[in-house]
């Protein structure tokens, strides 16, 4: 798969607010990008400068080699459904999905053969003369899916397009998005709010924040390498719990209790200067015991969510900042009885306490150490 997309130092100001920070992405061809993060910090923003509704401040996009920062958005070959459908509401089913089409002069016969596809594809048959207060919100959202799939275009671009729709309509949508690009194979771009979307549909995931991006990796990487403190408590639900705790001699030191690491893990945490963790964990890989395990700690549980078909156990370590949640299945220890929790260390995360950021984990430092060797051994060798 070849690069067909790139943003390279896209910055957006509108008065004195930068609202995008100096993002950097590359897309692949034939390749699902979702954007995710909180409210405002900038996802739909970037997908509008991807379509040509907001001006570049700074920085180049680039489309099919060649940087269209002044391309006028009709121009630049993309499709796009928007949060709120924005179908013409005096015209028909039909006309709604063919209107960009009879506007660019295409032949008719075209145009009949691309209608019946995709009326066909989405379920629309039989509804292409209602008008759009006539259809339900899960109709009108595949007549938008309906409208920019017909255009066959390279990228296409959804901006939160299943909002709208109840769980079970959503499920169902995400499949269709499924179905269309493994038919059409768009570059295809979703904003989304929901992380189950954005994990399940994305071949990559655009993690934003505060108008920069976070990170941008496969979902496997963002929920189990998360590259900062943010990404791993915005991805996971429930969070990842975070910790504050501090390196010493070998060991994890959590208020008064210590945890000892392995070697490669002692390597990883003395990367950090000041010594000053936050030690993250998922909720479902703590452990809990009722006696001391090795690495183990110390805590009180202090309340216990009841989710249907597990718990949520949360337990006290140390102080009130200190609060882990583990998720248990069958038997589950009350509140205010003592516990001792564990943590397999591959399943750890430390991060830097003054930037938030990951410090590694040790498949790199296996890597860097591979890296290192292989200059060595072709000197050894020459020798």
């Amino acid at each position: 798969m070849g690069e067909k997309f790139n943003i390279s130092n896209l910055n957006l100001y509108y008065g004195d607010f930068h609202a995008l920070k100096d993002v950097d992405l590359s897309i692949n061809e034939k390749e699902i990008t979702a954007f995710i993060g909180p409210s405002g910090c900038g996802k739909s923003t970037t997908l509008r400068m991807i379509a040509g509704l907001e001006n570049v401040t700074a920085g180049n996009l680039w489309m099919r080699d060649q940087v269209v920062n002044d391309v006028p958005c009709g121009e630049r070959g993309v499709s796009m459904v928007f949060q709120n459908y924005a179908l013409f509401p005096h015209m028909s089913v039909k006309n709604n999905i063919i209107y960009g089409l009879k506007a660019h002069k295409m032949d008719e016969n075209e145009i009949d053969a691309r209608l019946k596809e995709v009326l066909k594809m989405l379920e629309l048959e039989g509804l292409e003369d209602r008008k759009p207060k006539e259809l339900s919100g899960g109709q009108r959202q595949r007549v938008a899916l309906a409208r920019a799939v017909v255009k066959r275009a390279d990228y296409f671009l959804l901006d939160e397009p299943l909002s709208n729709l109840d769980a079970q309509l959503r499920m169902r949508a995400r499949k269709e998005l499924v179905k269309i690009h493994e038919m059409y194979h768009p570059t295809l771009v979703y904003v989304t709010h929901d992380q189950i979307e954005a994990m399940t549909v994305g071949d990559r995931i655009a993690l934003m924040y505060r108008g920069k991006m976070e990170m941008l990796d496969t979902p496997s990487h963002v929920y189990n390498r998360p590259a900062s403190v943010f990404c791993a408590k915005f991805i996971g639900s429930p969070s990842m719990n975070i910790v504050e705790a501090e390196y010493h001699n070998g060991a994890l030191v959590i208020g008064k209790q210590k945890v000892e690491l392995p070697g490669i893990w002692q390597r990883i945490a003395a990367q950090c200067p000041s010594g000053l963790l936050y030690a993250g964990v998922r909720p479902e890989h703590v452990m809990m015991s009722r006696t001391p395990q090795e690495r183990s700690i110390e805590g009180v549980v202090r309340y216990v969510e009841d989710y249907g078909n597990r718990y949520g156990v949360y337990i006290q370590v140390e102080g009130d900042k200190n609060e882990l949640i583990a998720i248990r299945e069958g038997e589950i220890p009350q509140p205010g009885e003592k516990v001792y929790i564990h943590v397999e260390t591959e399943k750890l995360h430390l991060f830097d306490r003054g930037t938030e950021k990951s410090l590694g984990y040790p498949e790199m430092v296996i890597r860097a150490q591979e890296k290192l060797a292989v200059p060595k051994l072709e000197k050894a060798i020459a020798q």
